[in-house]
């Protein structure tokens, strides 16, 4: 399965393109940073792209690879504010709806969650039913994660269903065997690997 990376604050970052290879994914999630923002409709845009770059290479007659996108975020949208904007997270989701990519969500905090950036508190609120309806409208799966053991839950499962299962096939249509998971989350994504969980 191919596996890329995407962070998102004020604006998005293709940080890992997909790729089989896990050290890079591993690498650039060490090193994420907390930042103010949340642009959850450009991520989504961002990953489609990657996507579909990624596609045109590796796709065949028979059309691109399955491929689904995995949005983890720890706050509210917040630019642009209008989820339904031309680059907001709705409008997003229903071009992933069009172009057969599910967008699966995970919420990850609470509803009074904040994080520390620059030695400064800024509240990050979960907003569980943006996160519902981005799933909804792509034909995805909403998972809730308000502590660090149910992020891994929620990603074992994810496991178990974006998965693949290598078969012998005609060596001519390679793409066959091919998943691919465009993965990205928020700046403050960061928590999952032990910097400061929300309250």
């Amino acid at each position: 399965m191919n596996l890329g990376l995407i962070s998102f604050a004020g604006t998005a970052t293709v940080l890992v393109a997909p790729t089989t290879e896990r050290g890079p994914v591993t690498h650039a999630i060490d090193n994420l940073k907390l930042a103010q923002s949340t642009a959850t409709g450009e991520g989504m845009f961002a990953a489609l792209q990657s996507i579909e770059s990624f596609s045109s290479v590796v796709g065949g007659a028979e059309g691109p690879p399955p491929a689904r996108i995995v949005l983890m975020t720890d706050g509210k949208q917040t630019v642009p504010q209008d989820e339904y904007a031309p680059r907001g997270a709705f409008t997003a989701a229903v071009e992933a709806k069009d172009k057969g990519i599910p967008v699966s969500t995970i919420s990850f905090g609470t509803s009074h969650g904040s994080v520390e950036i620059e030695g400064k508190e800024v509240p990050v609120p979960v907003d569980d039913p943006s996160m519902r309806e981005i799933a909804r409208l792509s034909g995805g799966d909403f998972y809730k994660a308000a502590t660090a053991e149910e992020l891994r839950e929620v990603y074992a499962s994810l496991g178990e269903q974006i998965g693949y299962e290598t078969q012998d096939t005609d060596a001519s249509r390679p793409w066959v065997v091919l998943g691919t998971l465009t993965l990205f989350g928020a700046a403050a994504s960061s928590l999952v690997i032990g910097r400061r969980l929300p309250d």
